[in-house]
């Protein structure tokens, strides 16, 4: 490795998901410490490529990576061939992330607007047509009747502001932000309703069983 007096090596171990959040945020902690970090600059970076389907460890099968509704890099050719596990995992869908100083502001994909590539995609992660057609019914009937090509970016804001802030944790630049109960402190939210507003939404509460 070309080392010398006073370098440094880091290993990670374990499922690959899991050592690479250790390797990265490692590489953080030390770049911090070590002042490598640059500081008083904004460096933004486009993320692509996303793998369209990982291995989920816990039922034993490929399933969608992120945004099962996103379209496959190759289309329906490259769906079909995808006979094997491993080509599955190597498939790549259009989604892109822009990514500043490490922050992640803004999250998007190309829209798979197919009926067929989406039942196909959909199979390839082991759920049947009848499962995509109850599911996700209306998307596919509407896609039916001619949808055009569209994607789209959804840019964090309260992000932006944060980084811009130089504030280290997003709960310092939200106007009301929630713990980690997901509660808001400051409006007492959510609360406890009554009767009458849950009959106007016809909700009724099941009982509490006391063990």
């Amino acid at each position: 490795l070309g080392l010398s007096a006073g370098d440094g090596i880091f290993f990670s171990a374990g499922k690959k998901g899991e050592a690479y959040k250790l390797a990265g945020a490692a590489r953080t902690k030390v770049g911090e410490e070590l002042g490598l970090i640059e500081e008083g600059v904004f460096r933004l970076c486009w993320i692509v490529d996303f793998p369209m389907y990982e291995y989920d460890e816990d039922n034993k099968k490929v399933d969608f990576s992120h945004n099962p509704f996103s379209m496959p890099q190759g289309g329906m050719y490259a769906l079909l061939e995808a006979d094997t596990e491993e080509k599955q995992l190597d498939l790549k869908a259009y989604q892109y992330d822009i990514v500043c100083n490490g922050v992640e502001l803004s999250s998007g994909a190309i829209r798979n607007h197919s009926p067929e590539l989406m039942l196909k995609a959909f199979e390839l992660a082991g759920y049947g047509p009848d499962v995509v057609e109850a599911e996700f019914g209306g998307m596919l009937n509407a896609f039916r009747y001619g949808a055009p090509p569209h994607g789209g970016i959804a840019p964090g804001v309260d992000r932006i502001v944060m980084l811009l802030a130089d504030a280290e944790n997003i709960r310092d630049v939200t106007l009301f932000p929630m713990n980690q109960q997901a509660r808001d402190l400051m409006m007492q939210a959510p609360s406890p309703v009554d009767d009458k507003q849950l009959k106007e939404l016809n909700i009724r509460l099941a009982p509490q069983v006391k063990s």
